[in-house]
């Protein structure tokens, strides 16, 4: 069954791609939740500003970015490995680099997707079922 994107009273599940144990929008402590999994997104660093936690919608909106740059950089990564590191690298080394930074790619890009539908759901966007 496939979610749309649209209002709705009841929040059963969340939408595919939803963050694992972060409970549906709507379900008691869900933000609480959602802001603690967005940190975890985040540098460390980002822990100590207070404001994060005060403001989770502008936590969802700069994790996107975060997110964002760092699926940007596996992607010029994967691109650029074969010139920048083939001399300094065994030859067998260059292939398994490459598959650990498209297996990181896929894990940024499925977090993407998580960190958009979290910072939808906090600007108050429910996700119902779609038949």
């Amino acid at each position: 069954m496939g979610y749309a994107g649209v209002m709705s009273d009841e929040v059963n599940t969340g939408p595919p791609g939803w963050p694992r144990g972060v409970p549906p929008p709507g379900a008691p402590g869900w933000q609480e939740a959602a802001t603690q999994w967005l940190l975890d997104q985040c540098p460390s660093d980002f822990r100590a500003y207070d404001a994060w936690r005060r403001h989770p919608v502008a936590l969802a909106w700069v994790a996107t970015w975060h997110v964002d740059a760092q699926l940007g950089a596996m992607r010029e990564s994967y691109r650029r490995i074969r010139v920048d590191l083939a001399d300094e690298l065994p030859p067998r080394a260059v292939p398994q680099v490459m598959e650990h930074l498209s297996a990181e790619g896929l894990r940024l890009r499925a977090t993407a997707r998580a960190v958009r539908l979290v910072h939808e759901a906090m600007r108050g966007k429910t996700f119902v079922p779609r038949l």
